[in-house]
């Protein structure tokens, strides 16, 4: 795809931002993103993104896709979220055998997956593949969803024999509505329940596979993005929408800032207030660095990629860091920017604290965890064995 198509995509999704943010309430009333907000971004193109090319898709940079997802979650954080994790499964599915893209993407090419990839349940091997049951928590968008990935062991004779994600079809599973939470609250993300599901063999993919490149996809899906680490977009993929809905409290926070007047201090206007510009000057500059910090590392992958080069190691560790480490600045930034906004943001109808809870919500998932990342770079550091293979 030229890159000019690529632009088009980027620019129906700006143009979709002022109609996103006005249906984030609605969002949140739902408990999942509006059918039409779907809609609009499949017809922008959003969701093609990472799709491959043998199926109508883009094959585009990686940075590309993290700074679309950025600019949809600075207008509604829980359809940032959403975006992210559905946009990310088109590059999922394209590492899977040929065969299982067919069952997938042969009659529609449209077609959305979610996932749960926390092992909340099995695959038991059987003749011609795997019986799975469990039940998985907080598939985002589940509800816009034809297909859903599950994460899990394969149990051969009582014991794990790998590890991988199951690809399951939506009459096989039921959708359990538990989604009642504080933060994300338009992510929808409810149980998915598998019982007794036959998924035959071509329909589950090895992490391992994926790892080592000996994964079926590999053979028609060429192109650089699909030899990304795994321990690199899974991570990205959580983290984007976070910084995302930084740069969006702090937009809404100039703005509100801007109107207001404090009455405590005898009706000074909060812009002219110097301890003001100070935060709104730190906040920025944490926002700005996440992000850099963030896409940098991602477009230095992916360019290793596009030379046919291997990633260094210590690139990927480096990854993961700052992977953790934007999250948390955008969190910090949030809680700053909210902390100097006074009583007048905390109203359900202020954009301010719907970004402060959802970024909350955002950091308990396990990708952003910092002890982990940091644990791992620096073991790295001191040349020692890293276990963790989320890297």
């Amino acid at each position: 795809m030229a890159d000019q198509e690529k632009h088009e995509v980027v620019q129906k999704v700006e143009a979709l931002l002022p109609t996103l943010r006005d249906r984030a309430q609605e969002a949140e009333d739902l408990r999942q993103i509006p059918d039409e907000s779907i809609k609009d971004l499949q017809e922008s193109g959003f969701f093609r993104l990472l799709q491959p090319s043998q199926w109508g898709g883009y094959e585009a940079d990686p940075v590309l896709f993290y700074d679309t997802v950025r600019k949809i979650a600075s207008a509604c954080g829980s359809t940032g979220w959403v975006s992210s994790i559905l946009g990310v499964h088109n590059w999922h599915l394209a590492l899977f055998d040929q065969q299982a893209q067919d069952d997938v993407w042969g009659k529609d090419t449209d077609v959305r997956i979610s996932s749960s990839y926390a092992p909340m349940g099995a695959g038991e091997v059987v003749e011609g593949g795997y019986k799975v049951n469990g039940a998985w928590a907080w598939s985002s968008g589940s509800g816009h969803a034809s297909w859903v990935f599950v994460g899990g062991p394969v149990i051969k004779d009582g014991r794990p024999v790998d590890f991988g994600s199951f690809l399951i079809p939506r009459e096989d599973y039921e959708i359990n509505d538990v989604w009642n939470v504080v933060g994300l609250r338009g992510t929808g993300s409810n149980t998915v329940v598998v019982k007794d599901i036959f998924v035959p063999r071509h329909r589950f993919l090895s992490y391992k596979a994926m790892n080592d490149r000996t994964a079926g996809g590999f053979e028609r899906n060429t192109a650089p993005v699909y030899k990304m680490p795994w321990g690199s977009i899974h991570p990205t993929t959580i983290s984007a929408p976070i910084v995302g809905m930084a740069y969006g409290a702090y937009a809404a926070h100039v703005e509100h800032q801007g109107k207001r007047v404090r009455a405590a201090f005898a009706g000074e206007k909060a812009k002219e207030d110097p301890f003001m510009k100070v935060r709104v000057a730190e906040a920025a500059s944490d926002i700005d660095a996440a992000w850099r910090q963030l896409s940098g590392n991602i477009a230095e992958e992916y360019a290793y990629l596009v030379a046919d080069e291997e990633i260094p190691f210590e690139l990927r560790l480096r990854t993961r860091r700052d992977q953790v480490r934007s999250t948390g600045r955008s969190i910090a930034s949030i809680d700053l920017l909210f902390e100097s906004s006074g009583a007048t943001a905390l109203g359900n109808d202020q954009p301010l604290q719907r970004f402060w809870r959802d970024a909350h919500a955002g950091r308990v998932h396990a990708a952003n965890e910092p002890e982990r990342a940091y644990q791992m770079f620096g073991s790295g550091e001191f040349g020692l064995p890293i276990a963790d293979t989320m890297v």
